[in-house]
């Protein structure tokens, strides 16, 4: 019954040969009493041929017709035959199996299949059920080529990483799973303790302040293919529960890392694409992408840059632009330049990209043409001329050119702006496609305050190494087309520098000791300067892909609303084993039983 062959595996050089395949029926053909099956399996698919007039002698031909005509779309299969060589003509050349075929001479019905609830062979995106029934079933949805593929691609991928992490001297280490909750940024989700009823455990959101204790260790080269949890909306590009490659290492510097991580990714790509990949990265500080591209992820595969326009307005007849250098903001320009917009932006597309503009979180937008040498527009007539001569340098402006200007609060302006140069590259097709262009954003700020409630948070998280008066920190993200891959940093390797961060956010001590009391206590210990990174499996393995969502490169992700459909999770659990948690007996002490008469109805 063993199968002596995948059903990828067949050429002409196994003509004659008997073979055993065993796999699922992904489509059969009926032609006079000759039956055709392609038989699939996760290796690829083999014509597999019943043809009663080429039987060997002694094969009772009507038994195995019988045994054919259980065999249903979808079920698994096993049959032994002979390799032949395809009628001229009907080779497929698209099929790596294309050229033979398999005569049945015995079969087996090994696991009947109900009709399927949606077409398993390869197909067009656009005929595909929805995403919730492809979840629903997700056993058969894993079936289809499409989605094989994409999990051979994340598993060579952590088996690459894998490899070059050990010839680094890196130990994989486990860390705890359930752990105490601490304010990461994101809600946990929470497993309650039977043995010790009242108190709960947190599934980790990243296994950050433990990798820091095994630095502390003396492990000095850690990494962990980790599974992490936040209790956040889903989005395409997040889920409840995700996977990330986490490293950390000790007596280093920030570029040691930024090397480090280099070097591995080429060495995957090498493996995966058989192709040099172009180290190092380029290297964009937070600032420069912010005030150039809008944002601090910023896709540098095409042009369209912002251009600072604050001084060129620092005196201007303009109410709106002197209001806004007045108060601090910032004015930036973008040029669509005549041979990328050409006539592809009419006075009616500008209309729709103010109305853009304002969804994005800018005030509006001031556009002009560059007409017979001269800015034109209904809004040029209140600039003065160095106004207008500032706006001509600046931009680079030339005959045809479109600008656009932005103004308003630094950073709301800059966001919007970066949102607005992401649409028109869309729009204007300037996005090339199957180009892959890794950079780092660097010179990092440590902290960020929130322009409504005035709250100091973390840029990174508050175990960054700070400088510069705690005005920057020492971190970096690693980005591949305007993705964020994952953020790395050095660490605070001193207790009392890592309270005073801490103190920096708002925290008093005493909730400093509750939260975090164990783990400054083994930075007391000598612990190493250190530092790492950590970049989203699920994320990097999407945009090689190509893939939309990070949904379908997980073989049983969550749906939209964190819903797992194949076996409807999250569910209530039953009072019995919310009472052995002592749970209900724990909700009912917080119940105010006190009723007043007229509550009584």
């Amino acid at each position: 019954m063993r199968r002596t062959h995948t059903c990828g595996d067949l050429r002409s050089s196994d003509l004659g040969k008997e073979v055993c395949l065993q796999g699922w029926v992904r489509f059969s053909r009926d032609h006079g009493g000759v039956a055709f099956i392609d038989l699939a399996d996760r290796y690829g698919i083999t014509q597999v041929v019943f043809d009663p007039e080429d039987l060997p002698a002694g094969t009772d031909a009507q038994a195995l017709a019988n045994v054919m005509k259980t065999f249903t779309r979808e079920s698994a299969v096993s049959v032994n035959g002979i390799v032949r060589k395809r009628v001229d003509g009907t080779e497929d050349a698209r099929n790596k199996t294309g050229e033979v075929e398999v005569l049945i001479t015995s079969a087996e019905l090994l696991s009947r299949s109900e009709v399927p609830p949606f077409e398993i062979g390869d197909q067009k995106e656009g005929v595909l059920p929805s995403e919730d029934v492809r979840l629903e079933y997700r056993y058969l949805d894993l079936r289809r080529t499409e989605m094989i593929r994409a999990i051979e691609f994340r598993s060579k991928f952590i088996h690459l990483a894998r490899q070059y992490l050990e010839s680094q001297g890196f130990l994989e280490i486990e860390t705890p799973m359930l752990a105490k909750s601490t304010p990461e940024g994101a809600r946990d989700y929470v497993v309650p303790s039977r043995v010790h009823p009242g108190t709960f455990y947190a599934l980790p959101q990243s296994p950050q302040l433990y990798k820091q204790m095994l630095m502390v260790a003396g492990m000095d080269r850690y990494y962990q293919v980790a599974r992490c949890f936040r209790d956040e909306d889903s989005r395409k590009d997040r889920q409840p529960e995700f996977t990330q490659l986490d490293i950390e290492m000790s007596f280093i510097e920030e570029k040691d890392i930024q090397d480090n991580m280099e070097r591995m990714l080429a060495y995957i790509w090498k493996g995966l694409y058989g192709e040099e990949l172009q180290i190092p990265f380029p290297r964009i500080s937070y600032m420069e992408a912010m005030e150039r591209y809008g944002s601090d992820k910023p896709d540098l595969r095409y042009g369209l840059p912002l251009e600072k326009l604050t001084e060129v307005f620092r005196e201007t007849n303009y109410g709106i632009m002197k209001k806004i250098v007045a108060e601090g903001g910032i004015i930036v320009g973008m040029n669509l330049k005549k041979d990328i917009a050409g006539d592809k932006i009419g006075r009616n597309d500008v209309d729709r990209y103010i109305a853009l503009a304002k969804k994005f979180g800018l005030g509006g937008l001031t556009w002009m043409r560059v007409v017979n040498g001269e800015l034109d527009s209904n809004i040029v007539k209140y600039f003065t001329d160095d106004n207008k001569k500032g706006i001509k340098e600046t931009m680079k402006a030339e005959e045809g050119d479109l600008i656009f200007l932005m103004a308003g609060p630094w950073k709301r302006t800059l966001e919007g702006a970066g949102l607005m140069r992401r649409q028109l590259a869309a729009d204007l097709g300037l996005v090339p496609e199957g180009t892959f262009q890794f950079h780092w954003l660097v010179d990092c700020p440590m902290f960020e305050v929130d322009p409504v409630s005035g709250k100091k948070d973390a840029f990174h998280h508050p175990f960054v190494l700070p400088y510069d008066n705690f005005r920057k920190g020492a971190c970096f993200d690693i980005l591949l087309n305007g993705n964020e891959l994952g953020s790395g940093s050095m660490r605070i390797n001193r207790p009392e520098m890592q309270v005073e961060v801490l103190h920096q956010l708002g925290l008093s001590d005493e909730r400093i000791e509750e939260n975090f009391g164990w783990f400054i206590k083994a930075l007391g210990y000598g612990a190493p300067p250190h530092g790492g990174i950590a970049i989203g499996v699920d994320r990097v393995i999407a945009i090689l892909l190509g893939k939309e969502t990070i949904r379908d490169t997980i073989a049983f992700p969550k749906n939209k609303k964190a819903e797992s459909l194949i076996d409807g999770s999250p569910d209530k659990i039953d009072d019995e084993k919310l009472e052995e948690l002592q749970l209900m007996s724990l909700a009912m002490d917080d119940v105010d039983f006190d009723i007043e008469e007229e509550d009584i109805e």
